[in-house]
């Protein structure tokens, strides 16, 4: 990780439970070619999870340089790295917003999708990725962001009314990557039946009513309207990926269609040229393409 903060309360944090196993926190960034390169024939790692990357849509709108330098930049040198050195499993850690992008983050991840696709059919490993929607209690998680609203007294801020979203705890979302590692044969993207999508304004409304508190009378609800990037009900996959169940409950997977290796490689160079020279307008058409 490059925010050696939390890469350090991680360390601490693992250091107690892994019984003298060995444990290595490396400060490092994946944009970092030939960093990546001397850790990965040091440490040989044979299971890659891949989650480093900006996910915050309304940040990322504004900066769509940084946010395909690290995400879809920072994935290639990963992969690359990873089928050089004979890793036998890669998992991407990918998002619901990657299908039909409507903002950066997400067209930045549905590249990364197509990146791991492309490198699974070439290398030596079983490279996967796994679709996520919102991680209940996570960073950057709306219900904290509701918590401490509620505990400052207010006012509790939703986007839109009718915004809905698809949710799962920490846990689910951990067993999800670790199984897609075990079940990946290569190219897939897997994720979690999630059941139907939940309306953010009603999940606030039940954290304003478990405070103990009444909307309209201790504490207001207030609609701020979608902010850029942002969709109004998010998508799990899209009318071109054939879904089927796996042999894990609830556990689906979605069979992409193969594209050309080449052709996608010219798009990713001639998009991180674009982001290399700092034009948004100009990243963004190299998105689009």
């Amino acid at each position: 990780d490059h925010a050696e903060n939390g890469l350090y309360f991680i360390q601490r944090e693992l250091e107690g439970r892994t019984a003298g196993r060995p444990l290595h926190a490396v400060v490092g960034d994946l944009r970092d070619a030939p960093g990546l390169e001397s850790l990965f024939a040091r440490l040989r790692p044979e299971v890659v999870l891949h989650a480093a990357a900006h996910k915050h849509v309304p940040l990322l709108e504004d900066a769509p340089r940084e946010a395909v330098l690290n995400n879809v930049t920072g994935t290639r040198l990963l992969l690359e790295a990873s089928d050089r050195h004979g890793a036998a499993h890669f998992v991407l850690i990918s998002s619901d917003k990657a299908v039909h992008p409507t903002s950066v983050m997400g067209a930045t991840k549905r590249v990364c999708e197509r990146l791991v696709q492309a490198a699974s059919r070439r290398g030596r490993g079983r490279y996967c990725a796994v679709r996520f929607g919102n991680v209940l209690g996570s960073e950057g998680s709306v219900v904290p962001l509701f918590q401490r609203q509620i505990e400052r007294g207010g006012p509790v801020t939703v986007t839109h009314p009718e915004a809905t979203r698809y949710f799962m705890t920490v846990i689910e979302a951990v067993r999800l990557v670790l199984q897609a590692a075990a079940m990946g044969r290569g190219g897939e993207v897997f994720l979690l039946d999630m059941g139907e999508p939940v309306r953010v304004a009603d999940l606030a409304r039940q954290l304003i009513r478990l405070a103990g508190l009444r909307e309209g009378e201790d504490i207001e609800l207030v609609f701020t309207g979608l902010r850029p990037g942002e969709k109004l009900h998010e998508e799990l996959h899209s009318r071109a990926e054939q879904a089927r169940m796996t042999r894990r409950e609830r556990i689906l997977t979605w069979e992409l269609a193969a594209e050309d290796e080449e052709s996608l490689r010219l798009d990713v160079e001639r998009l991180e040229r674009a982001a290399e020279a700092g034009d948004p307008a100009a990243i963004r058409v190299a998105l689009r393409r």
